[in-house]
């Protein structure tokens, strides 16, 4: 996942092909009316840490809607929210004022691996090992 300081300041670049979701946006109107069509980024905001309506909105995104680009956290995003997020579906995150980057890089050293599967990688690791055997 790629960590973005709350002091970064983002170019016209990373503005190209973007979308805004609001947590209470109809994520099924979106698809069908081809919105997602062409869009490379999607940001999903965090307005308060206690409100996780974007993690919803994360994995439908990328198990229903099939959505490939980059889904970045904006708003309110801690540090023990990172490892969550990313298993939800997030690539990349815009810390809240106050975050240390260096130490949210270090959320991702202190778990290996997860039994579960995950919006990235759906099979638990049972059968991701039975694969890689059989390979």
């Amino acid at each position: 996942m790629k960590i973005i300081a709350a002091s970064a300041i983002p170019t016209s670049a990373e503005t190209e092909k973007l979308l805004q979701i609001a947590n209470d946006a109809d994520l099924a109107a979106l698809a069908a009316s081809g919105a997602l069509q062409g869009v490379e980024r999607i940001d999903l905001s965090f307005p308060k840490f206690t409100d996780g309506r974007a993690f919803s909105q994360a994995v439908l995104l990328r198990r229903r809607y099939g959505f490939a680009g980059d889904i970045r956290a904006t708003g309110d995003v801690l540090i023990d929210q990172l490892v969550q997020m990313a298993r939800s579906g997030f690539t990349s995150a815009v810390l809240a004022e106050g975050q240390n980057p260096e130490a949210a890089e270090r959320q991702f050293a202190r778990y290996r691996a997860f039994y579960q599967g995950d919006a990235l990688e759906p099979r638990p690791l049972f059968a991701r090992t039975v694969a890689r055997e059989a390979a």
